[in-house]
């Protein structure tokens, strides 16, 4: 890793290789040589001749993808870190995972959609993090409702008493795909904390360098566009939540960087959408008591270093795509919202304009 000028810091890709262990890299091989069969097998179901052709692609692919499914378990198991939603949850869950991960990845889903079943999705992972057991204390929840005949009327909720687990958490958003993620997980800790607790939130500026290839790749992170507090983080339990997690490049470029400050977390929660295989164990080798929650985990990345098969670009299929020379700032992302979100979130929105004032 790199500094210029105390404005950037850059990590390279080389840095990242060498958190894996060959085992890892054997692993990641393995998954692209059987992902390299399977996309013949999408040439051969899209250019098939007839309804048999067709029908024997399709077998064949969901013959690969079970293999692949076989490989990622095992891996998972093996490395503690890393937790996979559809691989650790019940049946009916799973079936819930696949049904909301296959609309994500559809070309046909719209914008609108795209947002709510991105909701669902966080949401999930919250549950799947910090979902409590029924030897857990309890928390109550009375509630006003409407009705006032005869009398004022009142509802009591009980939920499991996660306090401990969620009210030290400080949001760390990778602008910008992963804006309203965090927001989504920063409303789901309000809701479950007992006192109302609304994250801080910590905005870094760090992007990618696309016209590099995955194997010289860099990780750029503005230190002049970026917004956090030092001491707000050391001590704290950070929560990453980006929708895709490809190399794990940016997340590390992050926390190595406030490590190098002085920051102490005591634990890291990354939440993901999809993470390559690559990513999660990028992250979890590289960083300290890192846990590694997606949604789905994917096989192989391609030269680009973007996840196969992925689901497009998730920042701009939540924020809708920016001009070339007029690329919104994180207000205008904010605006573009609108105001059913803006109303929702209305905390964690004045957390984040809290602390973009503060260091400005």
């Amino acid at each position: 890793m790199e500094e210029f000028d105390m404005k950037q810091v850059i990590m390279e890709a080389e840095s990242l290789q060498g958190y894996l262990t060959s085992k890892d890299n054997a692993y990641l091989k393995k998954l692209d040589e059987l992902y390299n069969q399977t996309m013949q097998q999408f040439t051969r179901l899209d250019t098939a001749a007839d309804i048999k052709e067709k029908d024997a692609a399709e077998t064949e692919i969901i013959a690969l993808y079970d293999k692949m499914g076989k490989i990622l378990q095992e891996i998972c198991k093996e490395v503690p870190q890393l937790k996979v939603y559809s691989f650790i949850t019940d049946f009916a869950s799973h079936a819930e995972a696949s049904r909301v991960m296959a609309k994500l990845r559809s070309s046909e889903t719209g914008h609108n959609e795209f947002i709510y079943y991105t909701q669902r999705a966080f949401e999930m992972l919250f549950k799947l993090a910090y979902s409590g057991s029924h030897e857990d204390s309890k928390n109550y929840l009375i509630s006003k409702t409407p009705v006032t005949v005869p009398v004022q009327n009142y509802a009591v909720h009980k939920i499991c008493d996660i306090d401990h687990k969620i009210e030290n958490t400080v949001m760390c958003v990778m602008l910008r795909g992963a804006l309203l993620p965090s927001m989504i997980m920063s409303k789901e800790i309000e809701e479950y904390s007992s006192h109302g607790y609304v994250t801080p939130f910590a905005l870094f500026k760090i992007k990618r360098d696309d016209t590099k290839k995955v194997d010289d790749m860099q990780y750029v992170l503005n230190l002049d566009m970026s917004y956090f507090n030092l001491e707000e983080l050391n001590g704290k339990d950070l929560i990453f939540a980006d929708p895709m997690n490809a190399t794990g490049g940016s997340l590390i470029t992050v926390v190595k960087y406030l490590e190098r400050q002085g920051v102490k977390p005591k634990s890291i929660s990354c939440f993901h959408v999809i993470s390559s295989l690559k990513g999660a164990l990028c992250a979890a080798r590289a960083l300290k008591n890192c846990t590694v929650y997606t949604l789905w985990m994917d096989p192989a990345l391609n030269s680009a270093a973007y996840i196969l098969p992925g689901l497009g670009d998730a920042g701009d299929r939540i924020n809708g795509i920016d001009e070339a020379e007029h690329p919104r700032n994180m207000i205008q992302l904010i605006a573009d919202y609108g105001a059913t979100i803006a109303g929702l979130y209305r905390h964690q929105l004045r957390a984040i304009e809290n602390v973009v004032l503060q260091n400005k």
